[in-house]
């Protein structure tokens, strides 16, 4: 092993020490997540942890460091792994802070970025030297506090929502979630009165509402690994199924789409009836092209009107 190799070695081995000493898992403690602490200290293999820094980074940019770095080749299909299973632990335990140039940044933002924790900060530079058994004493004993504080933050952030039964529940801030607020306040209060919201996808919880019994009683088993549309919403006396498409960071309902959701809703009993929902009719313009026939166009600057795409019904199902 040459000079540079061990160097490397033995900084991931302290990495990985400093997040045992942490109380993180084995998942939380393995190779990965010491590199993923590495990088986020832009620490190289010969530097000092007091010389650490605090950039703020994107999983990618994670990716990138530890490629030129460490020579760590992780292939982009790793991304997610180190979001789920490392970055999202560092966030929960108060690690690492998300967005702290931007806390209202929508989940899936591909700006989405991490930092370390200022007090972490502060005791992990501190490795190695004199003080830092007591700094660790110290920084174990304020964490929960820390991670409480971090946790209301989040949950401040998130966007209220009542279903129309009463029931209450939140969505991750920004992006398409906006949208399905007003899918939820204005379009089902006009055109889905009285009708039952079975399933509503957000960012960051794909099955925030999950009526799985509903679902099952229409012959609906829901494979996890399928595109569902962000919100179902079940009209009982009409026995009709209504997909909506929440088309702001996404497209809208087109033939590639349409076909998805016919075959993913093949065994319905319900007739199925299918919505783009969009933020505007200017919105409306950039996807004219693609939007599928025998479907209809909602557009939340113009609540209280639909656009019809042809075919014999407005707004009902076809066989």
């Amino acid at each position: 092993m040459d000079n540079q190799a061990a160097m490397r070695t033995e900084k991931v081995a302290e990495a990985r020490h400093i997040l045992q000493l942490l109380g993180f898992d084995a998942e939380r403690s393995n190779e990965r997540s010491a590199l993923v602490l590495l990088a986020l200290l832009e620490l190289e293999p010969e530097d000092d942890w007091h010389a650490a820094q605090r950039p703020m980074l994107r999983t990618v940019q994670i990716m990138q460091w530890l490629r030129e770095r460490y020579g760590k080749n992780y292939k982009p299909n790793t991304t997610e792994t180190i979001r789920r299973f490392t970055l999202h632990q560092f966030a929960e335990a108060g690690l690492v802070v998300q967005n702290p140039d931007h806390p209202d940044r929508p989940v899936n933002s591909p700006k989405w970025c991490y930092q370390i924790e200022p007090e972490a900060f502060a005791l992990i530079i501190s490795f190695k030297r004199k003080n830092f058994e007591r700094r660790l004493e110290e920084y174990l004993a304020a964490r929960p506090g820390l991670q409480a504080m971090y946790a209301r933050e989040r949950e401040m952030r998130r966007l209220p929502l009542r279903l129309p039964n009463g029931k209450e529940i939140t969505l991750s801030p920004g992006g398409q979630n906006i949208l399905i607020g007003q899918v939820i306040n204005e379009f089902c209060e006009r055109y889905t009165p009285n009708g039952e919201v079975l399933y509503i996808g957000d960012a960051d919880d794909k099955w925030a509402v999950y009526e799985r019994e509903t679902l099952a009683s229409l012959g609906i088993e829901v494979d996890y690994h399928g595109k569902m549309p962000d919100v179902v919403v079940y009209l009982r006396k009409k026995n009709w199924l209504v997909l909506i498409e929440a088309a702001s960071s996404h497209g809208p309902v087109d033939h590639k789409r349409y076909r998805e959701l016919t075959e993913l809703f093949r065994n319905s009993t319900a007739g199925l009836v299918f919505i783009s929902a969009l933020p505007s009719r200017a919105t409306l313009r950039k996807y004219l092209k693609d939007i599928a026939w025998e479907t209809d166009v909602w557009c939340a600057d113009n609540p209280t009107h639909l656009i019809h795409f042809d075919g014999a019904r407005f707004l009902g199902p076809y066989n």
